[in-house]
């Protein structure tokens, strides 16, 4: 992406920290918190690889196909299971917005869109920021299980906390946004 340098790098530190801490979850004991980790381990370190500083390594045009076509894959693919799931639809606009940021990039996007904002990156960024602030309002009145709860009654492994998976995502929205006000 381009911008600045030393925003680029803390972009990249936190995407690549989000994606460790996202592959960490995959251990959790519940089949669909792994299956949800996995993907957002994938985002976190495929964000934190975009968001490399153009100034340290300009990835060729290639590069950024293969980015919009992964992607893509990966959004169809999440269209097919979104059905009934506000997360999995989640999942799906943030693989279409990488989808449309790597195609941005490879049709020459260091250059930006000719002056104005793409209407498709304006209803991005609309969406990730009202995600944001919805996520950053459910985050803050969750309290911590109380001793011997959680699932089953066994207590709540870290990596099933839910608080800790929403400010994951939370983490991932806010680096998304910074992301599309860069194209």
């Amino acid at each position: 992406m381009h911008g600045p340098t030393s925003p680029g790098w803390l972009l990249v530190a936190l995407c690549a920290a989000t994606g460790a801490y996202c592959l960490l979850r995959m251990r959790s004991r519940l089949e669909e918190q792994r299956r949800a980790a996995g993907g957002e381990a994938l985002m976190g370190f495929a964000m934190a690889v975009m968001a490399l500083p153009a100034t340290v390594v300009e990835p060729p045009r290639w590069a950024w196909i293969a980015y919009a076509v992964v992607f893509g894959t990966v959004a169809v693919r999440t269209l097919a299971t979104a059905r009934g799931s506000a997360h999995h639809l989640h999942h799906l606009v943030g693989a279409f917005a990488m989808a449309y940021m790597a195609a941005a990039m490879a049709a020459g996007g260091r250059h930006g869109h000719g002056g104005g904002t793409a209407p498709v990156t304006g209803v991005l960024l609309a969406y990730f920021a009202g995600y944001v602030l919805w996520s950053g309002v459910r985050l803050v009145p969750v309290a911590a299980p109380a001793a011997g709860g959680g699932v089953g009654g066994r207590a709540v492994g870290w990596g099933d906390r839910p608080e800790l998976a929403l400010a994951c995502r939370l983490a991932m929205a806010m680096a998304m946004l910074a992301m599309l006000l860069a194209v």
